[in-house]
């Protein structure tokens, strides 16, 4: 029985590696930190909820915010007597105008690796590209001490990246499968002594999940789970918010919290969860089998994890294919910012994960708009009630592209029913406060860390300006003109020009074209 639950604990574990070793070269991107950074004249989104204020002049000194000024009204001339004063060194950005956020968190941020071809430089660059100064890495399955040096140099700068949180898949490093809680808290204590900052589950039996999760808490970890199907019939979302999980990924296990007529999802008899065929199109069956919206049970769960303060990262958009796959298959960024080994890994395959069209239709693409709708209205009442919801993309599968997928999470929100400055709220101070950091960073006011997106356009009337390829508008004379895009990243007082780190990656996609004569094809077509 030992030997058989090894075997099938380095099946999966091996399953979810990606064996990358290469490392982000040394940092030779952005200005800064400087002594004193004014921004100046630019409308502030400061990330509480607040609405929109400006002009404002911002002063930075090192990495730190010290003043935000008001220096006018908008339609009037700036009030000149009220700029703070820019001394012979200072750097100043006019940044008339435009508009200024807090830097955004990726919840659930992958950054590939070997089975997608990717270096952490590509994926680093279309983080910050998009604004994304934070991620939350769930299951560091590059290795642990591969993410906790990355961690590392990012602090210090070394490297074009954003700020790591390391979490660490449960039972990684460990040489055989954690059988009960004694093991499980050694394990904790293991990966917490090596600096780890959380925990990323898939689910385990309940002696070892509750044991886990408690000794998590005890030493300041975070935890986070996957609610995997092979493992739901354990604990699902709300038993573990009640075990003490402070959140969670995906939206697997609440429409399980939430069954009334059964305690097992309504799988065909010929399921096989290795098929991703059948885990992804009985998965958009889910949310129909589950209490009905504004039920007694409906309310209930989700009254009892607003209470227990628990957090969700929907990551609505890494889904967004399963409803229409041309849409994501065609986006207009995978042309020039898409990776050739990327690009094959996305493709129909009964191998690679996510890659599960392998008959994918109108049907199915139906069932999910319905599951999306039902799961839309969940998130937009649990936030509306109180929960905690953050932004995550998961992005490198599923024809979702770092960065761009983000953007993408943000307009799904939109669609679930979040005002702009709700998701500007989730995508920044929530994000903080999951990962214990709102005293420094997620909102843009004084003594905090410099952590800031700029954007020539209004995000809140368009959230497309937020995209690296921006927004379409036709002008007066008839003329088709992209607008918006964002113009500055600046992390820790480091000022990175975003367009520059998408030419460098249009740079790394078309040198490996060239060096395989790859151009993209449609599957199943030469075009």
């Amino acid at each position: 029985m030992k030997k058989l639950l090894l075997l099938i604990f380095s099946i999966f574990i091996t399953s979810l590696s990606y064996a990358q070793m290469v490392d982000a070269p040394p940092r030779s991107e952005g200005e800064g930190p400087f002594d004193r950074l004014i921004i100046r004249g630019v409308h502030l989104i400061d990330g509480t909820g607040s609405p929109a204020t400006g002009p404002v002049d911002i002063v930075v000194e090192g990495n730190r915010i010290t003043s935000i000024r008001t220096v006018g009204y908008p339609g009037l001339p700036i009030n000149e007597r009220r700029r703070p004063q820019a001394g012979e060194n200072d750097k100043v950005i006019d940044a008339e105008g435009m508009y200024l956020l807090p830097g955004f968190f990726d919840m659930h941020a992958h950054t590939g690796g070997g089975a997608q071809g990717t270096t952490p430089e590509y994926v680093y660059k279309l983080w910050l590209a998009h604004g994304i100064t934070s991620i939350r890495e769930p299951g560091s399955f590059n290795g642990m001490d591969w993410t906790i040096r990355h961690r590392e140099l990012s602090e210090k700068n070394e490297i074009t990246a954003p700020r790591i949180s390391a979490w660490i898949g449960f039972g990684q490093g460990n040489n055989s499968p954690i059988t009960n809680g004694e093991e499980a808290r050694k394990w904790v204590q293991m990966i917490h002594k090596k600096g780890a900052d959380g925990i990323k589950f898939f689910g385990a039996s309940p002696e070892v999940y509750s044991a886990a999760i408690d000794e998590a808490n005890k030493l300041g970890l975070g935890t986070m789970t996957h609610h995997a199907q092979t493992r739901v019939v354990y604990n699902n979302a709300l038993t573990s918010a009640r075990l003490g999980l402070t959140s969670m990924t995906h939206w697997y296990g609440l429409p399980e919290a939430l069954f009334e007529d059964k305690i097992i999802q309504d799988y065909p008899l010929d399921y096989n969860y290795n098929n991703e065929q059948h885990r992804f199109e009985e998965a958009g069956q889910l949310w129909k089998q589950a209490a009905k919206p504004g039920s007694n049970k409906w309310n209930s769960v989700m009254d009892e994890m607003v209470d227990l303060d628990f957090s969700i990262n929907p990551t609505l958009t890494i889904y967004e294919a399963s409803r229409d796959l041309m849409k994501q298959r065609r986006a207009e960024w995978h042309e020039k910012y898409t990776l050739p080994s990327l690009w094959r890994f996305y493709a129909p395959s009964r191998i690679s994960h996510g890659s599960y069209w392998l008959n994918w239709g109108t049907e199915q693409e139906i069932a999910w708009k319905e599951n999306f709708r039902i799961w839309m209205q969940f998130i937009n009442e649990f936030k509306n009630k109180g929960g905690r919801v953050t932004l995550g993309s998961d992005a490198g599968y599923i024809y979702k592209l770092y960065g761009f997928a983000y953007i993408q999470e943000m307009e799904m929100m939109r669609e679930a029913g979040f005002h702009p400055l709700e998701i500007f709220q989730s995508a920044s101070l929530k994000g903080a406060e999951v990962l214990g950091v709102d005293d420094q960073l997620g909102t843009i006011e004084v003594g905090k860390l410099a952590d800031m997106v700029i954007v020539d356009a209004n995000p809140m009337a368009n959230l497309k300006v937020l995209f690296g390829t921006g927004a379409i508008i036709v002008d007066e004379e008839n003329n088709v003109q992209r607008y918006g895009g964002i113009v500055y990243t600046i992390k820790d007082g480091i000022v990175f020009d975003a367009k520059q780190l998408l030419r460098d990656v249009e740079e790394m996609v078309n040198a490996k074209k060239q060096e395989e004569g790859f151009t993209i094809t449609q599957p199943g077509l030469d075009y």
